[in-house]
């Protein structure tokens, strides 16, 4: 549901920033236009290149793919609300999104084109170059809460007050945590592997009916993965303080009338509710620079990378460490 709701969120704030109407003509206000789009390549003739290789060739846009519901399963809507919660979800969803520069290798040389072969290790070059920076600039904040887990990340935030939250304790982690997913994603400014709006879509080139519309997708739903995750270290999650706590909603206060079943309910949904909020805040950022920003060079992205979050990313932590008390709960 991630990629149509964004998909939606982009063409709307595109077409107003570019003064024109949008999608207007598929369902009332243009809603289905993202169904009609993907509709539409499932009538297409998948073709694959004689001298190709077929396995790298059809594998590749699912790597791409692949690790966008698989770092979702992780990402938590609220306490219980979490496709999976296995006391690693930080990691785990670091190394699923790992996978996605094997993808543009795949597809340049499955493709048997000499422009797909030299764009595939392009685009890999410019998603390992911020591989690095991204583990470590969630580490501190891993070391603030004592846990791996994605769940007891947002839950250890409010424990320390409104101004104890992360964006204060950890400034430069959160100045330099959107820096990663818009070059690792390939989005404008960062968008030159690729280029879809030009003749030859770098590794994309020989791809046709829906492994064509699948590379096209995958930029969709990744932006909102980027903030959701994001929201789990910063924004606190599904809690917020202007919410009041459970007992307020009824648990453990009969005077209120209200169930501790209804209880969970209302507060699951305000928590999804929030959190959704929080995701899309960044998410519409992202999008906004994607449609005012001029695209750089492709070295740009590789330099930025190397003078600017691979520098702070180590020192983030190795700054943080000395400050946190020690564990003596095993002694």
């Amino acid at each position: 549901m991630g990629a149509p709701v964004t998909a939606r969120l982009e063409r709307k704030i595109s077409a107003g920033i570019q003064q024109r109407i949008g999608p207007g003509y598929a369902g009332p206000l243009g809603i289905i236009q993202a169904l009609a789009d993907g509709v539409k390549p499932l009538f297409k003739e998948d073709i694959i290149p004689s001298k190709g290789d077929p396995w790298s060739f059809s594998i590749g846009p699912a790597m791409v793919i692949a690790p966008v519901p698989v770092g979702h399963s992780v990402i938590p809507s609220g306490h219980s609300i979490v496709l999976a919660d296995p006391g690693t979800g930080v990691p785990s969803r670091i190394a699923a999104s790992s996978i996605a520069p094997l993808g543009p290798p795949m597809t340049g040389y499955g493709s048997n084109n000499k422009y797909s072969f030299s764009g595939g290790p392009r685009a890999a070059a410019q998603s390992t170059s911020y591989e690095i920076p991204s583990a470590l600039r969630v580490s501190p904040i891993s070391l603030l809460s004592s846990s791996l887990s994605t769940v007891d990340t947002v839950e250890a935030q409010p424990k320390y007050g409104f101004w104890g939250r992360n964006p204060r304790r950890q400034p430069i982690g959160l100045v330099a945590f959107p820096i990663p997913p818009s070059a690792e994603r390939e989005r404008l400014p960062s968008d030159l592997p690729e280029a879809e709006e030009e003749s030859v879509a770098g590794h994309q080139t020989e791809y046709p009916g829906t492994k064509s519309g699948s590379s096209y997708v995958a930029p969709h739903p990744n932006p909102l993965a980027s903030s959701s995750f994001a929201t789990v270290f910063h924004p606190g999650g599904w809690n917020d303080p202007s919410i009041p706590p459970h007992p307020a909603l009824g648990f453990g206060n009969p005077s209120s009338g209200m169930t501790d079943g209804a209880a969970e309910v209302i507060s699951a949904a305000v928590g999804i509710t929030v959190a959704l909020a929080k995701a899309h805040s960044p998410s519409s950022v992202t999008i906004t620079a994607r449609w005012t920003s001029p695209r750089v060079r492709m070295d740009q992205p590789l330099d930025l990378g190397r003078k600017s979050p691979l520098p702070i990313a180590p020192g983030n932590p190795l700054s943080t460490a000395p400050l946190q008390p020690p564990n003596l709960s095993s002694a």
